[in-house]
């Protein structure tokens, strides 16, 4: 079996696992008045429960390939001529921005984030990526904290954030 595949199997797996705990276990300790509201705080993972077994089920089934795409599969043999340095750092980035995330302040790391991310995949054009950056990490702040209500900090906590 190909790699893809077994991939799909785990997350197969994974999404079986959390359909369970969404369909079956979540809303056992809900409060009475919430059972007659029409979304529950299980909605989003049922749908992605549902979703996730959609998709990995289709790429273990092999429905999404078609008979020109054989020689486009993913070799578990070269997986060293591939670019796993780049997801790698990629990786190693996202959990450097969650550990960060607290003690920085939102704007500072995610703005960092964002452009040390651009430049791990490639992107050179810093006119173009500094402002790019600091415009989306300034509007999803914008719209979580005044929008949505919900407070993130936007400083360092040793600035008074």
């Amino acid at each position: 079996m190909a790699l893809d595949r077994w991939i799909a199997l785990v997350l197969l797996g994974i999404c079986l696992a959390y359909g369970y705990a969404a369909w079956f276990t979540m809303d056992d300790n809900l409060a009475p008045f919430m059972r007659r509201n029409p979304i529950w705080p299980s909605t989003f993972p049922k749908i992605l429960s549902v979703l996730g077994i959609i998709a990995a089920s289709v790429i273990l089934l092999g429905l999404e390939k078609s008979e020109d795409t054989k020689e486009a599969e993913i070799d578990y043999r070269r997986l060293g001529e591939y670019k796993t340095g780049q997801a790698v750092l990629l990786l190693v980035l996202m959990v450097a921005y969650a550990l960060c995330l607290r003690p920085v302040g939102f704007l500072l790391s995610t703005t960092v984030f964002l452009i040390a991310g651009s430049f791990i995949l490639g992107e050179r054009k810093w006119h173009v990526m500094i402002p790019v950056a600091v415009i989306a990490t300034a509007s999803v702040w914008y719209l979580v904290q005044e929008v949505l209500g919900i407070y993130m900090r936007p400083l360092p906590g040793f600035i008074g954030g």
